[in-house]
């Protein structure tokens, strides 16, 4: 008889009150490191509140909030190297920011403005937008991560996705690529338990989407994405694995979307409220901040002298949002092809025509 049971790792090390499960790795000590994985989780939720509040208000587009997985993102934009590169999806906001993404650009990227993606920090420039089509982004990483491995260079392509789009071919044909050239990628899932409305255990029938990666040859493995200290740990071996050139790996963190799939969503609509309260009582920011407060290294005074100076930077932020200005007519189309075809000049010069009369007449009302 055989069993197509396969057993695979899962690390945990605070529980969702923050008290510990087991031994911490030796890292977990260094509290300054603790402290500025926490400042992280809340600044990102605290801009991602004010995003939100911008959407409903119309000063931006539709919006994905990361309420709820912030653990995810801040570990994973913690440890990679300047000189690796991200290829995000639409919910990396944690990442971004921790990469060095300033979050007026973000703000400016779901504003449609083109310059929220040309970014002034010189460690992210080569980093990817964020990619809102669902995989495609996985495959960008496999390309990426070819040219690393055909220049003998020591770098690692991050890409992210969520659940849903562990069941696209795009992602899948990403995963066998990865395994058969054994690329320095590493995938990380966040399984927010839905893909919009869809709930994760009727979007695939196998028992984890970590072990999507056994197929294609590779280490995958689970870890709990509410827990910080266990999403680093694993993140950082991920992260070395692929750099000395033993092939990719492929993390699923186990979270929660506590918010909508977007802005242009209702959750409510097909999923309960007990369910969603709780999902809360397992979220990341408390639990890290209890298991420091259990350590006596964090206490209400330090909890509000930080959200004080979180809520000053994203207003900031927003300021210099605000101050931006309207982008050129001409960047709607200028970043389409790296050199414009000489098919399109012709439309292109029209189009231009076209926006100076309009201006010229608007300015003559």
């Amino acid at each position: 008889m055989t069993s197509n049971k396969i057993e695979l790792a899962y690390t945990r090390y605070l529980s969702p009150d923050g008290s510990l499960i087991g031994p911490l790795p030796d890292w977990a000590d260094d509290f300054n490191l603790l402290t500025r994985l926490y400042r992280h989780m809340v600044l990102t939720r605290l801009f991602d509140q004010k995003a939100v509040a911008l959407q409903r208000t119309g000063r931006i587009g539709t919006y994905a909030p990361t309420l709820g997985q912030e653990a995810i993102g801040v570990a994973i934009g913690s440890l990679m190297h300047p000189d690796d590169v991200l290829i995000p999806y639409y919910r990396d906001t944690a990442v971004q920011l921790m990469r060095g993404v300033r979050m007026e650009e973000i703000l400016l990227y779901w504003g449609g403005d083109e310059r929220g993606s040309d970014y002034a920090e010189p460690a992210v420039a080569q980093d990817f937008p964020l990619c809102v089509p669902i995989a495609t982004q996985a495959l960008h990483a496999c390309g990426v991560a070819t040219a690393f491995k055909i220049r003998g260079e020591h770098r690692v392509a991050v890409t992210t996705c969520g659940d849903g789009a562990t069941s696209k071919g795009d992602f899948l044909e990403a995963l066998n690529v990865a395994g058969a050239w054994q690329l320095p990628v590493v995938f990380v899932i966040n399984n927010n338990q839905w893909a919009i409305s869809v709930p994760r255990r009727i979007q695939c029938g196998a028992p984890t989407l970590a072990q999507k990666a056994i197929g294609a040859g590779f280490h995958g493995e689970q870890v709990d994405g509410n827990d910080i200290l266990a999403v680093y740990d694993r993140m950082q071996v991920a992260l070395e694995r692929a750099r000395q050139g033993k092939g990719p790996v492929l993390l699923e963190c186990l979270s929660y979307r506590l918010g909508d799939h977007t802005t242009a969503d209702d959750a409510t609509r097909y999923r309960s409220a007990e369910e969603v309260k709780q999902a809360w009582q397992e979220e990341p920011i408390k639990r890290l901040q209890s298991f420091m407060a259990g350590q006596g290294v964090w206490d209400e005074g330090r909890e509000q002298a930080l959200v004080a100076e979180c809520q000053a930077l994203v207003q900031q932020s927003v300021d210099n949002f605000d101050a931006a200005g309207t982008q050129a007519p001409e960047s709607v189309i200028d970043h389409v092809y790296a050199k414009w075809p000489a098919v399109l000049a012709d439309q292109r010069e029209d189009f231009l025509e076209r926006v100076a009369r309009r201006a010229g007449g608007q300015a003559h009302e």
